[in-house]
């Protein structure tokens, strides 16, 4: 593989990147933030703990990638239109975002990636933390996805293994791990972000708790609902998840164990809320989509809020709370 480019110099772009240049491997950042490119190639991007390592960096406006290119694509999904308008053809596109987004559908190839690690970025900054260990995976967007891609994947995954603190797993299919991701984004991200706590909060807030568990049922229901197959991205497999939650003693319990592991950790959706841009769209709504005639009304309260806090830039606050157990 050539030099690959990184669109989206965040948590998971940095990450990524950070031990891809590890492993010798000529990575192009790009991003929109002028400070953020600034401070990259000041410093070069880096890893807590690690030493900083030198990397090229290009302000979005002045990027104007090759045909050929290797992209991976690290952007909010809300900032997909204008990559996709960027891009000659051909490209190798190489998404590893959160949500769902149909423009991909049309425009991207069939690789992509989801990463159930956290990693949160500092703001201006190309220096990340990975708050969170997990995995990344890559694969197809289904096993009947045309080929001819497969050495893109096999090569990524041998060279972040070879320093990255996550695991790296190339699977045939990449879709039910992806909405295993979004069941559980789906229920943090919004909740975490509109009533202002962190991702531990949901879990020690008595009525976060039990709105974040309310959710997350709702969510499995949505997507089993669906026929959509589910993969396992975390310690459990989302129908163990989904038995547990249906025991509030035994929910309870596995929540103060799970504390620890969230606590001062923040969801990207919380940076997003007060800019009045988030990627509810790409989360709740697709879910909403998805469940077709089926009942949500817990997605369609969360996500009638977000947007109404969007469009009005209404502060987050524990109020959020109260007005979606109302």
């Amino acid at each position: 593989m050539d030099a690959l480019t990184i669109v989206g110099a965040g948590g998971i772009g940095c990450a990524v990147g950070y031990f891809l240049r590890a492993a010798g491997m000529p990575v192009l950042f790009v991003d929109a933030d002028a400070a953020k490119v600034a401070w990259g190639r000041a410093h070069g991007v880096q890893v807590d703990g690690r030493p900083p390592l030198p990397a090229e960096f290009v302000p979005f406006a002045d990027w104007r990638p090759q045909p050929g290119a290797a992209v991976l694509l690290c952007t909010k999904c809300y900032d997909n239109g204008a990559v996709l308008a960027r891009l000659p053809d051909p490209v190798t596109l190489i998404p590893i975002q959160n949500g769902f987004d149909r423009r991909l559908d049309g425009r991207g190839g069939p690789l992509e990636g989801i990463a159930s690690f956290v990693s949160e970025c500092q703001p201006g900054q190309t220096h990340t933390r990975i708050t969170r260990n997990g995995r990344l995976h890559l694969g197809r967007r289904s096993e009947r996805a045309p080929g001819g891609d497969d050495a893109h994947l096999a090569n990524l995954a041998a060279l972040l293994r070879r320093h990255a603190p996550f695991r790296v797993e190339v699977v045939p299919d990449i879709l039910p791990y992806k909405y295993t991701k979004l069941m559980y984004n789906a229920a943090i991200s919004p909740l975490a972000a509109a009533a202002g706590l962190d991702n531990g909060q949901l879990l020690s807030v008595p009525r976060a708790r039990q709105l974040f568990f309310d959710l997350l049922s709702e969510n499995y229901a949505i997507l089993r609902g669906a026929g959509v197959p589910l993969g396992k991205v975390g310690p459990l497999h989302p129908q163990t998840v989904a038995r547990i939650l249906s025991r509030p003693l035994v929910a309870k319990s596995l929540a103060w164990a799970f504390y620890p592991t969230l606590r001062k950790t923040y969801c990207s959706m919380s940076g997003d809320l007060p800019k009045g841009r988030t990627e509810i769209d790409y989360y709740n709504r697709h879910l909403i989509d998805l469940a077709g005639g089926r009942p949500c009304p817990l997605n369609r309260r969360v996500y009638e809020l977000v947007r109404r806090m969007e469009d009005r830039r209404v502060p987050p606050g524990p109020r959020a709370l109260d007005e979606l157990a109302a």
